[in-house]
């Protein structure tokens, strides 16, 4: 059968590619909702380096996707089925290496095609099922299942001593991991960190926020989330640093294109531990579901989902990526190309 692949040949410019899809075992599925993530904006904005785009580029964008299952040739899944899409492909087994971070793993919408198309088969291992879910919610599954990996690790590596958790970032990012920690970690004071008034009004269920150029001299956090990425990541850091208790943990989840200075000196004194995240697997997609489905973490979600009219034509993909770059949360889309 012919599928359309609607791929950005250079900044600003999508085409459609005409491909043979020949089921290959797979399960085919039909996209229904998606979600813009910063790494698809900085793609469609020209906003990397000319190298990584001459090599990405042409490519399929959108790695955050709900969709119904259309065949499956195992019969597993049942037709319309709705799930989530899994885009990191690990291409081998390693019992101590997460699938996001193995040699040779690559991610769909990151110099593969990613899922604005028509049709996509995939295997089973790459779907989650949704049931219970709604498709706005269920578009920003692999949003969720970041913050999941995060707190897995940071579970893993970080002391016993979480009385009060700061979260700095107050945008998409820092309000889903804000959330995780709420619900996997209720007793934990959390403390979060801005610019905007009006986004640190979202964060309700927080038990401090500070707007970042009014933070009180004496805060002091025992671990950090660094939820900001761009060019607000070095600020972030240094005041990260300077308000963890010693050996507290900062988790590294935002994604800046240039170099970020870090005082060493501070990190060394304190004993601190600097951790990155990126990314994530199904066992992370696994538990973002399973807390999607909590009324109270899928209602926090709605707050920062902005649904805007559904895309249809080529016309339409233009629309929502510049409306995205003017909503303050996450933008979700109907696909009906």
């Amino acid at each position: 059968m012919i599928n359309q692949v609607y791929q950005l040949v250079t900044p600003k410019q999508i085409s459609v590619k005409y491909e043979d899809l020949t089921p290959g075992g797979g399960v085919l599925v039909r996209p229904e909702y998606m979600a813009i993530c910063h790494a698809d904006q900085r793609y469609f904005q020209g906003k990397r380096d000319a190298k990584t785009l001459r090599n990405k580029l042409p490519m399929a964008l959108i790695h955050e996707c709900c969709a119904r299952v259309i065949y499956d040739p195992s019969g597993a899944w049942a037709s319309g089925r709705r799930v989530a899409l899994i885009p990191n492909v690990a291409t081998a087994p390693d019992s101590v290496i997460y699938e996001n971070y193995r040699r040779g793993s690559y991610f769909l919408s990151s110099g593969r095609d990613g899922f604005m198309r028509e049709l996509v088969e995939l295997p089973a291992a790459q779907m989650v099922a949704l049931d219970g879910i709604t498709p706005q919610a269920g578009a920003i599954t692999e949003f969720v299942s970041v913050a999941a990996h995060a707190l897995n690790r940071f579970d893993r590596a970080a002391h016993k001593i979480r009385g009060r958790i700061g979260i700095w970032g107050d945008g998409s990012l820092g309000y889903v991991t804000a959330g995780a920690l709420r619900r996997q970690f209720p007793d934990a004071r959390l403390i979060v960190v801005g610019h905007s008034r009006r986004k640190l009004s979202q964060f309700a269920f927080a038990d401090e926020t500070y707007l970042a150029d009014e933070l009180p001299d004496d805060l002091s956090v025992d671990h950090a989330f660094e939820c900001c990425g761009g060019e607000g990541s070095y600020a972030a850091i240094e005041d990260a640093v300077r308000c963890i208790e010693p050996q507290g943990t900062l988790m590294l989840m935002g994604v800046s294109e240039n170099r970020v200075a870090v005082y060493t000196r501070m990190v060394l004194e304190k004993g601190l531990m600097l951790l990155g995240c990126s990314r994530s697997g199904r066992e992370d997609f696994l538990r973002a579901v399973e807390w999607m489905k909590d009324p109270v973490f899928q209602r926090r979600l709605s707050a920062v989902i902005w649904e805007t009219a559904p895309v249809r034509t080529m016309e339409d993909i233009y629309r929502v990526f510049t409306e995205d770059m003017t909503t303050p949360f996450k933008t979700v889309f109907k696909w009906e190309l």
